[in-house]
């Protein structure tokens, strides 16, 4: 009898364990505590203003939804108040960097020279319209890694961003180097 007492404890015992390790990993994805899925939301929600401020050439609405982004970034990146993996922390750390010199930019248009000039533009994103194309790169690669960022918070499934002039579906696909064209029917040459 005190043999069977045993193993049922510690089956017992081994199933918290299990469990409890569970969790944590869990914990660990940034995935499935509220905390982080409700963080995830209010990116979301400031991403998609930011689009819709900058695609709209509102310089104060641009303004202000960097201002309302910077401080959840900020938390994302110190990883204190959210347990996210180490590498959403960076994301959420260089795209707070970004957006800082967006709005420095923004908020004196003569220091765009001395804002950091990224080498690569972003393909699936059209330009900025003016007086926003100052920081069309910077704010291209920003929703570029917010919407990184927000894979990571959200688990996947992100809504593409409401840029105007792109398909339902989001940013066109670009064709895979390398890959074989197919015909079109009705197309030269076909």
């Amino acid at each position: 009898m005190k043999g069977k007492f045993a193993r049922i404890t510690a089956i017992a015992v081994a199933g918290s364990v299990l469990a409890m390790a569970g969790a944590g990993i869990a914990s660990a994805e940034g995935k499935g505590t509220s905390s982080t899925e409700a963080v995830g939301q209010q990116v979301l929600q400031l991403r998609d203003q930011l689009t819709r401020a900058a695609y709209g050439a509102d310089v104060a609405g641009t303004q202000r939804s960097l201002d309302r982004l910077d401080p959840v970034l900020g938390d994302l990146a110190a990883g204190q108040k959210y347990s996210i993996q180490a590498d959403r922390q960076q994301q959420a750390a260089d795209a707070r960097s970004l957006a800082s010199d967006s709005s420095r930019v923004l908020a004196d248009p003569s220091q765009a020279p001395t804002a950091r000039q990224l080498p690569v533009p972003v393909p699936d994103l059209p330009d900025l319209p003016p007086p926003l194309n100052i920081v069309t790169n910077l704010l291209k690669s920003l929703l570029t890694l917010v919407t990184t960022l927000l894979g990571g918070l959200l688990g996947g499934g992100v809504p593409s961003l409401p840029v105007p002039g792109l398909p339902v579906g989001g940013a066109p696909s670009l064709p895979t180097p390398g890959a074989p064209s197919l015909p079109v029917p009705g197309l030269p040459g076909v």
